[in-house]
């Protein structure tokens, strides 16, 4: 049959089902995705081998934006070219940002019952260590990558500013991310020019799954790392126009400009949304933070909120069209060169030194979100879900469901809610 056989044609129907119904199911974010995408296409269906499979993980790593839904596109595309692409990623993405905007029309009206100013609250309480959290996953991997020595001293830098960055600047972290990354190239392309003690100190970048980098500085041209072109110049004005068009700019730096974790579009997105231009409070920010972990699809959903708190069900459709938009036209333009960017030696090294920096504002993101907190009460629920996920190890959407209901418990009791 079409469907099950590799290399058949796959119908567009069966694709519309198969990564909606993903869609719908995806809650726990991208180890859920992954694990369900693997699940149809490499166990059950066959549609394409477990080492292409893999290696689509790889890729999808190495670029900016989400990652898992980046890949959820590509495997589309796999089966159907351009077609399967924008019907996989569209079934994929629309079931989380339907719902997660229903639930933003809840939490963000003008006069919600009390028990949803309770839930909103206690759920957000519990962001921070769920930031916390995401960053500790992500130190052990980074730390083997970076290699001992001088380069673990670089990786210490990088973190810090990371962590500075997204504490002091929030929208400016991107720069951050872009100057650690260059930095490393130039390090290690100098390491490589110059063998001698500072070269144990640089081993040959490695891709997510461990195979050794392929490229060498002199044998591709360098794959930039970020948009060019027109873009430094249209980003102030857009930004500076308010309205649509700053939304849309805000989007598209969580979209195209977000490097590792899902976490790391808090700071690139907080300072904008809630001091900026006002879209938000504090609160309303942590909620829809919360929001994007409790729904199903991938955490960048959490930018249709913000676009739903400047504009209604415009705004929020369109932050998700421009967040989503580089996702799909990464797969579409270079899916076919995915071997080529996982081989290039410039890109390992980029991201070998904007890693530690996106783990560094993961973690500091922390820092906003815990100050931004009104209630005594909400410190308390904060430390429960600091125990139970950075202590006890446990699952991050029953934490934040816990948290809602200990802040219905508390709106219900009379605690004065934020």
């Amino acid at each position: 049959m079409a469907e099950a056989g590799t290399g058949g044609r796959v119908p567009l129907r069966v694709i519309a089902r198969e990564w909606g119904r993903i869609g719908v199911l995806g809650f726990g974010g991208p180890p859920a995705h992954i694990l369900l995408l693997r699940r149809l296409c490499v166990e059950q269906r066959g549609w394409i081998a477990a080492s292409e499979f893999e290696d689509g993980i790889a890729a999808t790593n190495l670029l900016p934006g989400p990652a898992s839904t980046q890949l959820a596109i590509f495997t589309a595309w796999r089966l159907r070219g351009t077609a399967g692409a924008l019907v996989g990623g569209a079934a994929f993405i629309l079931p989380g940002l339907v719902l997660i905007l229903l639930l933003a029309a809840l939490f963000l009206t003008g006069n919600p019952p009390r028990w949803v100013l309770g839930a909103a609250a206690g759920a957000g309480a519990a962001v921070a260590a769920v930031a916390a959290q995401a960053a500790s996953t992500l130190v052990p991997p980074s730390l083997r990558r970076s290699g001992p020595g001088p380069a673990r001293v670089r990786w210490t830098a990088y973190l810090l500013l990371g962590a500075a960055a997204a504490i002091l600047t929030g929208p400016w972290l991107v720069l951050v991310l872009l100057a650690t990354g260059a930095a490393e190239i130039a390090f290690r392309r100098h390491a490589r020019r110059d063998p001698g003690p500072a070269s144990a100190s640089a081993p040959a970048a490695t891709s997510p799954t461990g195979d050794a980098a392929l490229g060498r500085p002199d044998a591709d041209p360098p794959i930039p790392p970020a948009p060019r072109g027109l873009l430094p110049l249209l980003a102030p004005g857009l930004a500076a126009t308010g309205g649509l068009g700053a939304l849309a700019w805000v989007a598209f730096k969580v979209g195209a400009l977000s490097y590792g974790g899902g976490f790391v579009i808090i700071p690139l997105m907080q300072q904008d949304a809630v001091e900026r231009y006002h879209w938000m409070t504090d609160g309303q920010f942590l909620n829809a933070v919360a929001l994007g972990q409790i729904t199903p699809g991938p955490v960048v959903q959490t930018v249709s909120v913000v676009g739903y708190a400047a504009a209604g069900v415009l705004g929020g459709l369109l932050a998700a069209a421009v967040a989503f938009a580089p996702s799909f036209l990464f797969v579409l333009f270079g899916a076919a060169h995915f071997d080529r960017l996982r081989a290039n030696t410039s890109v390992q090294d980029f991201l070998t030194g904007a890693g530690p920096a996106v783990i560094g504002a993961i973690a500091g993101s922390a820092v906003p979100l815990a100050l931004a907190l009104g209630r005594p009460w909400q410190y308390a629920v904060l430390a429960l879900a600091a125990l139970w996920l950075l202590v006890l190890r446990r699952g991050v959407v029953p934490c934040l469901l816990g948290a809602a209901g200990l802040g219905v418990l508390a709106a219900a009791t009379g605690l004065a809610l934020p």
